[in-house]
C-alpha cells in the first residue's frame, strides 16, 4: 500500500539544488537567479519555514524579505548531516550515502555518528561520503570559501562536503557574516557558504517555542539584516537552512528500555528520536515492521526499507547505499520521540527541540534572497 505522505507545497525548491542555482548565477547560464559577480549561501541551522512564519514578529527583516512563499524543501532524513551533504554535493542521500544522524555500516554491528564519528570509526571523507562536492569541483574555477566556526576546520565532515572551499574561522556570527561579504567582494567570481548554527543549538536545549529561542532569532535577525546591508553592488545571497524543528515535551520523549518488545529482532538502533533505523536480525525484517506499526502506527510513519526506497524517500539510492538505509524505517509523525533506554548516555533524552522526520515542520525551509538575488 503506498505511503500517506505530507503534501509539500509544490513551487518549493529542492535544497540540493540552492548550492547549483547559485553558480548558475555566476556562470550567467540563466535559472530562477538573475546574475550575480560573486554568491554567499548563508546556513541558518534549525531555522524551519513553519518555526519562521510562527516567529515573524521576531524575525522582522527575514520574513520581509522572504515572505511566505520563499521557501525550499529539504532531504529525508530531515537531519543537519544528510541535508548539508545533500546542499553541498548537490545530490539526494540515496546517492551521497549519508542517509541518517547515525548509520550502520553494512557487516558490522557500528552505526556511527555522520557529525562527529569519522575519526572514532575511521570513516574515509572521500569514500564513506560517495559523491564529489560542488566546492571541490567549483575551486580550478573561482574563489571558494567556507566561512564557519573554527572548530569545523579539519574535521572529517567538513572534509567529506566542503574540501575545495579555503575555510576562514570566525567565531562570532555577526563578525562571520561581515568576513563572507568583504569576501565576496574582494574576489570577483566567489562562491561563498556560510554557516551559523546558533538557533539549533538553542533550539535543541530549550526548545523552538522558548523564550531564548526567539530572544536568539531577534539576534539572528538583526545579523542578517546588517550582513544584507553589506553585500557590495552584485553580490547575491541566498539565507537558507537544512531543517525545521518540533519540540518533544518530556512526557513524549518514548524511553524504550531492555524489557521493551520493540526491540525484539532488532540488531542495531540508529538514525535519531524522531527518524529511527532499526536494522533487524536475519529473518526479522517483516516482524519488526509488523510490532512497530501496531504500537506506533498512530504517530509515526512505519516503512521497511524497500517501501522508503520505493516512495522515493532518499531520491535514488545507489546500490552501495542500499545496506546503510534500516531494514525498518520509524518516522515520527506526531511529537514525539524514541529512545533506545538500554544507552548509558542519557544526555540527548533532554533535548526538547527534536527534527529527522518527514513533517512540514522539519522539511520546510526558507529561502530568501538577497542582494543581486533579490
Amino acid at each position: 500500500m503506498p505511503l500517506s505522505l505530507p503534501a509539500y507545497p509544490p513551487r518549493a525548491r529542492s535544497l540540493t539544488g540552492v548550492l547549483t542555482d547559485a553558480i548558475a548565477a555566476l556562470d550567467g547560464t540563466g535559472g530562477v537567479l538573475p546574475p550575480a559577480s560573486s554568491a554567499i549561501v548563508f546556513v541558518l541551522d534549525g531555522l524551519g519555514a513553519q518555526n519562521l512564519a510562527a516567529r515573524r514578529g521576531h524575525a522582522r527583516f527575514l520574513s520581509a524579505a522572504g515572505g511566505r512563499s520563499a521557501v525550499a524543501r529539504t532531504v529525508f532524513p530531515s537531519t543537519t548531516a544528510a541535508a548539508l551533504t545533500s546542499l553541498l554535493t548537490g545530490v539526494d542521500p540515496g546517492q551521497h550515502g549519508i542517509v541518517g544522524y547515525r548509520v550502520r555500516i553494512p557487516g558490522t554491528d557500528e552505526a556511527p555518528n555522520q557529525l562527529h564519528g569519522w575519526e572514532s570509526h575511521h570513516l574515509d571523507p572521500r569514500a564513506w561520503q560517495r559523491a564529489t562536492p560542488i566546492f571541490e569541483t567549483e575551486a580550478v574555477r573561482r574563489p571558494t570559501f567556507v566561512v564557519s566556526r573554527s572548530e569545523y576546520d579539519g574535521s572529517g565532515f567538513t572534509a567529506a562536503t566542503l574540501r575545495g572551499g579555503r575555510l576562514v574561522g570566525v567565531d562570532d556570527l555577526a563578525e562571520r557574516t561581515l568576513v563572507a561579504a568583504e569576501l565576496a567582494a574582494e574576489n570577483p567570481g566567489a562562491l561563498v557558504y556560510l554557516y551559523g548554527p546558533d538557533l539549533d543549538h538553542v533550539g535543541h536545549r530549550a526548545g523552538w517555542e522558548s523564550d531564548e529561542w526567539s530572544e536568539t532569532l531577534e539576534r539572528v535577525d538583526d545579523v542578517v539584516r546588517r550582513f544584507s546591508g553589506a553585500l557590495s553592488p552584485g553580490t547575491g545571497a541566498l539565507v537558507t537552512a537544512d531543517h525545521g524543528m518540533v519540540d518533544v515535551p518530556a512526557h513524549r520523549r518514548l524511553l524504550l528500555g531492555a524489557d521493551s518488545a520493540l526491540w525484539e529482532g532488532v540488531r542495531v538502533v540508529g538514525g535519531e528520536p524522531r527518524m529511527l533505523h532499526l536494522y533487524a536480525e536475519p529473518g526479522e525484517t517483516a516482524d519488526v515492521a509488523r510490532r512497530w506499526s501496531e504500537a506506533e502506527g498512530g504517530r509515526a510513519w512505519v516503512m521497511t526499507r524497500d517501501e522508503a526506497i520505493d516512495a522515493g524517500l532518499f531520491g535514488v539510492v545507489a546500490p552501495e547505499v542500499r545496506d546503510r538505509v534500516g531494514d525498518v524505517l520509524v518516522a515520527a509523525r506526531a511529537a514525539v520521540a524514541y529512545y533506545d533506554d538500554r544507552e548509558s548516555d542519557k544526555r540527548p533524552q533532554r533535548m526538547v527541540g527534536q527534527h529527522g522526520s518527514l513533517t512540514l515542520e522539519e522539511r520546510m525551509v526558507p529561502l530568501v534572497r538577497l542582494g543581486a538575488f533579490a
